[in-house]
C-alpha cells in the first residue's frame, strides 16, 4: 500500500497553512521534488506498528443502564482477569475512560471520540493485571477531561454518591462514585489540575496524585506531558498504598519519567506520625470561595495529628496563592498544542505512541461544535496567546513553575509535609440542563485553587476525607516532597486509624 501523493491544490494549501506563496511553476517543481521522499512514507506505511502484546483475555463488555449505573459513573462494563497470583490478587479497579483498555471502547467523555477501541494496553493495565487484580471496566470522565466538576461528559453528569444531584467532581469522576459505592475495591484516575484529588475529596475517598514522572502514563490519553498525572484512587489507606506499588516506576516508553524512586509503600503505614513536622499553609485557607465548615473541619484535622505526636505549625508560602495562575498558560497553551492540534500526541519526544488514538481522535477537527464548553474556552484561551504571543506565556509559566516548585521545597526543608483543604468548597449543586454558560463554566474549574499548583510543580499530594459538612464529604491534602509519598502514607494511615472520619 502507498501513501497519496498531494495535487497541486493540496501543495498550495500546505504552503499557505506554513505562510509561504507558490506560483504555479514552483509547486510543480517542488512537487517533483518531493516524489522520491514519498517511498519512506510507503515504507512506513508498509510495516505494522510496534506496540506492546495485549496478555490477557477480554470481551468488550456493556454499557450499563438503570439502577446498574444509578449514578452514571460507569462508562462500559467487563471483567478482565488477571494473574492466578499478585499483590492485587481478590482486588477489584475501575479504570478512568482516558486509559487505554485494548478490545474495549473509550470515548474520554468526549462525543467526537465515542466508538474508539483501542488496541493496546496501557502500561499500568499490564501491571495491575500481571499483579492479579481483576479490571470491572471504565468510568465515565469529564469531556476530555477539562473539568473539576462532573457535569461535562457528552452522556449527561455524573452524580455524588453522597447526594444525587450533586457534583462528583471531575475529571474522574465515575472513578470516585464507584470507589465511594463499594462497587470496586479500587480506581484509576488522572490528575492534571486535581482531578484525582478533587473527584476524591468531593466523594469522600483517598486519591495520591504521586510525584510527577512516577507513574508511567504510557497508553493513557494526554493532557500536557508536563502537568500528566495517573494515580489510585481508594475507600483505604492501604489499597491505596498497595496499588501505588504496583503501578509505580518506570517502564521505558514515557518522557515524563525521569528515574523515578519508587518504594514499598504499604511499609510506611505503620509508623505514626510521632517526630513528623506538618506545616499547615495559612494561604490554603481563607479563598474568595473558601466554605466556613471546610477550613474549620480541615484545621480540626490538623489538631488530631498534633495530638497523634506530629509536630503541627501554621506557615506561610506566599507564592501558593500564584499558583493557579502560573498552571493555567501551561495547562491552556498546552493542552491546546499536545492534546488538540497534536491529536493527542504531538512530536519531540521518545516513547510509545498509541497511533490508533491519535487517527480517531483527529475527528474533532471536523466536529469541534461538539466540544463542551469548558474545552471551547481553553482552547480560545490557548490559540488567542500562542498565536499572539508565540507561546511566550507559555514558556514564562514554565520558568515561573521552577521558582514555585522552589517555594514549596524551601517549605519542605523545614517540614516533612504540608496541609491545607484539598478544596475550598464541598460538592456543589450540578448545572441544571439549561444552566448558563456562566454557570456551566464556573462549575468546571472554581474548586481547583489548592489542587492545580502541584501538578504544575510535580510535588505528590493526596486528599483525605476528614469529615461531613451538609451530607458531603470534605477533604484534607496532605503534600510532601518529590518521592516521597511513603511519608505521606505514614501521615495518611495514622489519621486514618484515629477513628471514623465521618463523624469527625
Amino acid at each position: 500500500m502507498t501513501v497519496k501523493r498531494p495535487n497541486l491544490n493540496q501543495l498550495r494549501a500546505v504552503a499557505e497553512d506554513l505562510g509561504m506563496n507558490m506560483s504555479d511553476a514552483d509547486l510543480e517543481s517542488y512537487n517533483a521534488l518531493l516524489q522520491g521522499n514519498f517511498a519512506a512514507y510507503d515504507l512506513i506505511e508498509a510495516m505494522p506498528d510496534y506496540v506492546p502484546e495485549v496478555k490477557y483475555p477480554r470481551t468488550p463488555g456493556y454499557r450499563p443502564e438503570g439502577e446498574e449505573n444509578k449514578y452514571n459513573a460507569w462508562y462500559y462494563k467487563t471483567t478482565i482477569k488477571g494473574a492466578p497470583s499478585g499483590k492485587l490478587a481478590g482486588k477489584t479497579i475501575a479504570l478512568k475512560d482516558n486509559i487505554c483498555l485494548a478490545g474495549v471502547p473509550m470515548m474520554n467523555g468526549a462525543s467526537t471520540l465515542e466508538g474508539y477501541v483501542p488496541n493496546t494496553d496501557a502500561t499500568i493495565v499490564t501491571r495491575i493485571l500481571d499483579a492479579g487484580g481483576t479490571i470491572l471496566g471504565k468510568t465515565h470522565c469529564e469531556y476530555f477531561c477539562f473539568s473539576g466538576g462532573s457535569h461535562t461528559n457528552a452522556t449527561g453528569p455524573v452524580h455524588n454518591p453522597h447526594k444525587m444531584g450533586y457534583s462528583a467532581g471531575g475529571s474522574s469522576s465515575g472513578s470516585g462514585v464507584v470507589v465511594s459505592t463499594g462497587e470496586a475495591d479500587m480506581a484509576i484516575g488522572g490528575d492534571q489540575g486535581g482531578s484525582i484529588r478533587m473527584p476524591a475529596s468531593f466523594c469522600g475517598i483517598y486519591g495520591m496524585k504521586g510525584t510527577h514522572g512516577l507513574v508511567p502514563y504510557t497508553g493513557v490519553m494526554p493532557i500536557e506531558i508536563t502537568l500528566d498525572h495517573t494515580g489510585p484512587m481508594t475507600s483505604t489507606v492501604r489499597d491505596n498504598a498497595l496499588l501505588l506499588e504496583v503501578l509505580a516506576g518506570a517502564d521505558g516508553l514515557d518522557p515524563r519519567q525521569y528515574a523515578p524512586k519508587v518504594a514499598e509503600y504499604t511499609k510506611a503505614l505503620e509508623g505514626g506520625v510521632k517526630g513528623l513536622r506538618i506545616g499547615i499553609v495559612k494561604e490554603g485557607f481563607g479563598l474568595a470561595n473558601s466554605e466556613g465548615d471546610v477550613d474549620e473541619k480541615v484545621k480540626t484535622a490538623a489538631k488530631l495529628f498534633a495530638k497523634l505526636g506530629a509536630t503541627v505549625d501554621e506557615i506561610s508560602v506566599p507564592m501558593h496563592l500564584l499558583g493557579p495562575a502560573i498552571w493555567l498558560p501551561i495547562a491552556a497553551e498546552g493542552a491546546t498544542e499536545l492534546m488538540m492540534k497534536g491529536n493527542g500526541m504531538g512530536t519531540n519526544w521518545r516513547g510509545l505512541y498509541t497511533t490508533s488514538l491519535l487517527d480517531a481522535h483527529s475527528a474533532w477537527k471536523h466536529r469541534a461544535d461538539e466540544l463542551s464548553d469548558s474545552l471551547k474556552i481553553t482552547m480560545l484561551l490557548g490559540q488567542y496567546f500562542t498565536k499572539h504571543y508565540r507561546g511566550h506565556y507559555y514558556a514564562k509559566a514554565q520558568n515561573l513553575s521552577r521558582k514555585l516548585r522552589a517555594a514549596y521545597d524551601a517549605a519542605l526543608a523545614n517540614y516533612d509535609l504540608l496541609l491545607m483543604p484539598t478544596l475550598p468548597v464541598k460538592a456543589t449543586p450540578l448545572p441544571p440542563p439549561d444552566a448558563s454558560r456562566e454557570l456551566y463554566l464556573q462549575r468546571a474549574f472554581e474548586m481547583i485553587a489548592n489542587t492545580a499548583p502541584f501538578d504544575a510543580t510535580g510535588h505528590p499530594a493526596m486528599t483525605l476525607p476528614c469529615g461531613m459538612g451538609d451530607g458531603l464529604p470534605i477533604g484534607l491534602m496532605l503534600i510532601g516532597k518529590h518521592y516521597d509519598e511513603s511519608t505521606i502514607y505514614r501521615a495518611a494511615a495514622a489519621f486514618e486509624g484515629a477513628g471514623d472520619w465521618k463523624k469527625m
